[in-house]
């Protein structure tokens, strides 16, 4: 008997039953990568991954761009030193034309005045003063045509190896942030090699469950169901949108415009590009530079801007549909507007151009 009277075997078995109720009611544990990471930190390190990437993406774009740009203006400034070398040379042979008449007269030590005053007949004095002035004035012109192109020579030779120095670095920097993002995909590949089948089924079921929440509240606070939520895309918004659709399943590839694969501002810049309006290259100047849509008003053609970077973008399709090329790995696809938790909001390719009249929504949306 214990001390107050219970039997030792009774009480033995209450603290059995004791620890097998609390093993019960413990929560099941919760599935971790291989170096002990819970599955929703491992997504969330994932996302900030693909956002890292797609910055890093987007600033390669934007040196690409400032690159073509820069080569350009060197072209543009080797082509003027070409073109004045031509000039100049011209210059120096009219000088030395005019050395070698002055040679052949044998005037050389004699001033024009002076050989003008000892002419003997007035006549050929007044004559003489008009091909003076001639002469003088072609002289003149002469030297002043040699003098300013040397100076312009000097000028033109400096901004061609300035503009040179300038591609050159711009040159040096697109390298680096190529390899910033080939970094930065190795390390997402390592993350998700790194799991096994269990783990990423687990991993998709829990982003597809949130891309589902997101998708519900997108859809709910901005009305982007129902038949009121179909708006009419201009014409040009509606080829752009027939374009993107034809892309999908064209791999993703980071600083690609097509036509075999893109990234994700490659594709909203040329699909725009084709439906005849020009747009920026990068998503970031895309968010910068077009004209702000609140997400109530959206309509087919739209351009839908991700993370507080702004560097994703997809171009809307109808529906709640977005068509974008969403990441490394991946290949262009329809997907729901909240696919990637992190809106940042939606600018318009063509605002101020007016909505078609009638509008079919392409098969995928119907």
């Amino acid at each position: 008997m214990s001390h107050r009277g219970v039997p030792r075997s009774i009480a033995a078995g209450a603290l059995a039953a004791a620890a097998v109720a609390a093993l019960a009611f413990q929560p099941p544990p919760v599935m971790a990568d291989p170096v002990g990471k819970p599955v929703g930190e491992l997504l969330r390190e994932l996302r900030v991954m693909y956002e890292q990437t797609e910055s890093a993406s987007d600033a390669y774009n934007r040196t690409s761009a400032k690159l073509e740009r820069q080569r350009k203006r060197t072209h543009e400034a080797e082509r003027a030193l070409t073109s004045l070398r031509s000039v100049l040379a011209e210059s120096r042979r009219d000088a030395g034309r005019l050395a070698r008449q002055q040679y052949r007269r044998g005037d050389i030590g004699l001033p024009p005045v002076v050989q003008l005053l000892l002419m003997r007949e007035p006549r050929d004095t007044m004559d003489g003063l008009r091909l003076l002035t001639r002469a003088a004035g072609r002289q003149a012109l002469t030297v002043h045509r040699l003098v300013a192109g040397e100076k312009r020579q000097r000028q033109l030779t400096a901004r061609a190896r300035k503009s040179l120095a300038g591609q050159q670095r711009l040159a040096d920097r697109k390298k680096r942030q190529r390899d910033a993002v080939r970094s930065r995909l190795h390390r997402v590949e390592r993350a998700l090699a790194s799991l096994s089948p269990e783990q990423l089924t687990r991993l998709r079921g829990l982003e597809a469950a949130q891309q589902a929440g997101v998708q519900r509240s997108l859809m709910s606070a901005h009305g982007l169901r129902g038949s009121k939520s179909l708006r009419k895309p201009s014409r040009v918004g509606a080829k752009a949108v027939r374009f993107a659709l034809r892309q999908i399943g064209k791999p993703y590839r980071f600083g690609a415009e097509g036509p075999g694969a893109y990234d994700c501002s490659g594709l909203t810049h040329k699909a725009w590009g084709k439906a005849g309006r020009s747009i920026p290259r990068t998503s970031q100047a895309q968010w910068k530079t077009l004209r702000h849509v609140r997400m109530s008003r959206l309509r087919p053609g739209d351009l839908v801007v991700y993370y507080r970077s702004a560097s994703h973008v997809a171009i809307y399709a109808g529906r709640g549909k977005v068509v974008h090329a969403p990441r490394p790995g991946s290949s262009v696809k329809l997907s729901p507007v909240g696919a990637i938790p992190s809106v940042r909001g939606a600018v318009r390719p063509d605002a101020g151009m007016s909505p078609l009249l009638s509008y079919r929504l392409p098969k995928p949306l119907r």
